[in-house]
């Protein structure tokens, strides 16, 4: 395979250079100047219970975007339009669905977590708790490696469309993405990510739905679904997709499109291992969980349905045309396995203008992930590493003081990790599918170490290990047995990837319970609610009412999360593509046209949902934070009595007062 692209760059590397080193610092100055407001006019005190968990308040609207966001990273973009310009309309669908199904899962977990350890800041905690260090120690583990490859693979793919397009250099890349991203984290901690995941998601959304607009309805080069349609048949007959009905783009019968589908199920679930996802929901309102979960994994399904089945499918179209930057040449494998198919494309069809709008969504892809995996690292060795095993006694103070440290750090681990990959020739592609080997072993039995009380720790240590070996020797020898030869591109191969990642997946299913029913616990959840307290030195007022009523909240909210989330995992995997892939159809001209009114559909439901709903939730601090920026009477309808609001303002200590004498305890949750 040549490691070579075949086009110059076609923008100049002040281009690049500018909105990396521009737009990182506007978003710094920007999100640190929101925790400064915060503190100056909410009374937001950014001590350590802030800083990883938001104290517990985010409501759906921002938990949604965040869950997006943090699902969202430069693999989402450039790999799913990867298997689109591979396998037609099958890969987009495939690659969603396969990634989207364990969001809408994982909200059970979620609920559970939330239910079970009110006061928790990290997920691990309670494997601790539970399971004692053996099992702590190497959960944490699990979840470090993931979050380090996920964040080197945010760089690697960030930069290699940087440096494609612009001609910077891959390594300055690497190192300046997290400089904004260090700034803003350690500014306004989780909180910062969790309204920078809100811009970024948004500016997301529109550059997607401009796209789809673009290439479906106002392009020259197409223009139209009719066009589209027209332009796949011709490069169906051209170059044919092996294996597909006909060889065609336009059919979902693909062999190739649904090994996608197995590969980023496992894949996917890679992505439970992170203590990120969970951070999330630790920090989430325990009204907002499912429903902050359910939308973001419905409103996640379309970034890569819609962008892939537009770019994706867009490159394969029109390759065989003189406007194509590779033309009369196809992609070679290094362009594709890099996921040049998107700003190719976009090239293509909109010219250096489409270019930009792509950085710019890869941008913002590799920084808000970026802080999600940042703050999610720093709260797992803040809480887990130091207050665990190095100072216990630890107050908010050192907490925070230590936390400050490894922000920094982790960024620069990061980046030299993510150079020394980009030299060994590891794509973007690669990382994504193969990482769910090493740490899908985990997923079951970190679920059943909150959702399971029977499970022994004798099961919690060895299940994963023993299906992680497991799944890398199949991994390897699959790749040996199919193709004579072990190399990235061989190991790289679908089958390979299918066999690693469902063996890593599904071993624990076997192991857990037979190891755990050979010596049976039986956890006292209660245990982990008088365990684990909030680091806050003053005693806390416990409002039984309260907790009663979050308690039947999370029970409703669960039974409802699990209907649901069955529901849609077995429409997204089987109700809607077997049937379709089962008949060997091949999209007639008018079928292809309803199917991209699909697209448009789902990309202006999610746009809607990430976008407008937290400004609506945040409705009323927007008003009382303006009015107490000008100096305005803050009104009845901006505040709430003591024990009412759990918003913006909301602190324990707050001595804010309005002018009828009410804690300044702001209603809603939102952008603010």
């Amino acid at each position: 395979m040549s490691d070579t692209f075949q086009i110059s760059p076609p923008l100049s590397q002040g281009v690049g250079y500018g909105i990396i080193v521009g737009l990182g610092a506007a978003f710094a100055i920007g999100m640190s100047s929101v925790s400064w407001f915060l503190s100056r006019y909410m009374n937001e005190v950014q001590d350590s219970e802030m800083f990883m968990t938001a104290r517990h308040s985010v409501k759906v609207g921002l938990t949604a975007s965040a869950v997006v966001s943090s699902w969202t990273i430069a693999a989402t973009l450039l790999t799913s339009t990867t298997y689109g310009y591979s396998y037609g309309v099958s890969g987009p669908y495939w690659y969603a669905a396969g990634a989207c199904v364990q969001i809408l899962l994982f909200s059970v977990a979620a609920i559970e977590l939330k239910r079970r350890a009110p006061n928790a800041q990290t997920f691990l905690q309670v494997a601790r708790v539970r399971y004692g260090t053996a099992v702590h120690v190497m959960f944490s583990l699990y979840s470090l490696v993931y979050q380090l490859i996920s964040a080197v693979n945010l760089l690697v793919g960030g930069s290699t469309v940087f440096s494609v397009m612009t001609g910077v250099d891959r390594n300055a890349c690497c190192f300046l993405f997290p400089i904004g991203v260090v700034i803003y984290t350690l500014m306004g901690g989780i909180k910062a990510t969790f309204v920078t995941d809100w811009v970024h998601t948004m500016i997301i959304y529109v550059i997607m739905l401009m796209s789809v607009f673009v290439v479906y309805s106002t392009s020259d080069l197409v223009g139209s679904p009719e066009r589209m349609w027209e332009l796949l048949h011709e490069a169906a007959t051209l170059h044919p997709v092996s294996g597909n009905a006909e060889g065609s783009y336009l059919t979902m019968k693909s062999p190739e499109g649904g090994y996608v589908g197995l590969v980023f199920v496992g894949a996917g679930f890679a992505a439970a291992v992170d203590s990120q996802l969970f951070q999330k929901a630790i920090a989430a309102d325990p009204r907002s969980t499912s429903a902050g979960y359910i939308l973001g994994g419905l409103s996640w399904f379309t970034i890569p349905f819609v962008l892939a089945s537009t770019y994706g499918i867009l490159a394969a179209a029109t390759e065989h045309l003189p406007q194509f930057p590779t033309y009369p040449n196809t992609m070679n494998a290094y362009e594709v396995s890099s996921g040049m198919a998107m700003p190719y494309a976009a090239l293509a069809v909109m010219g250096k203008g489409g270019v930009v709008a792509i950085m710019l969504m890869v941008f913002m892809a590799v920084t808000s992930a970026m802080s999600s995996e940042t703050v999610a690292t720093t709260a797992l060795l803040t809480y887990n590493v130091y207050q665990a095993y190095i100072n216990p006694h630890a107050t908010g103070r050192q907490l925070i003081h230590f936390s400050n440290w490894v922000v920094p750090i982790f960024a620069i681990v990061a980046a030299g990790v993510a150079v020394g990959f980009n030299h060994a020739g590891f794509s973007v592609s690669f990382l994504i599918t193969a990482i769910g080997i090493f740490v899908d072993s985990a997923i079951v039995p970190m679920a059943c170490t909150i959702m399971w009380r029977k499970q022994s720790k004798a099961a919690a240590l060895i299940a994963p290990l023993a299906s992680s070996a497991a799944g890398i020797l199949a991994w390897i020898l699959k790749a040996y047995t199919e193709y004579g030869t072990i190399t990235i591109a061989t190991l790289s191969e679908n089958l390979p990837l299918v066999a690693g990642n469902m063996m890593s997946l599904c071993g624990p299913l076997v192991l857990t319970p037979l190891i755990t029913f050979l010596k049976p616990e039986d956890f006292d959840w209660q245990i982990l609610k008088t365990e684990i307290k909030s680091d806050q030195p003053e005693p806390q007022e416990i409002d039984i009412q309260r907790e009663l009523e979050d308690e039947k909240i999370l029970l409703t909210a669960r039974n409802r999360s699990i209907a649901m989330s069955l529901f849609l995992t077995l429409a997204f995997l089987i109700l809607w593509p077997i049937p379709m892939y089962a008949s060997d159809y091949v999209f007639s001209k008018g079928f292809f046209k309803g199917w991209v009114v699909a697209i448009f559909l789902w990309a202006f439901f999610a746009a809607g949902t990430i976008t407008l709903l937290p400004v609506w939730e945040a409705r009323e601090s927007i008003r009382a934070f303006v009015r107490l920026v000008t100096g305005k009477k803050v009104l009845d309808g901006d505040v709430a009595r003591d024990g009412e609001g759990d918003g913006l303002g909301d602190q324990a200590n707050s001595e804010s007062k309005s002018e009828k004498g009410f804690s300044l305890k702001v209603k809603g949750e939102g952008v603010l």
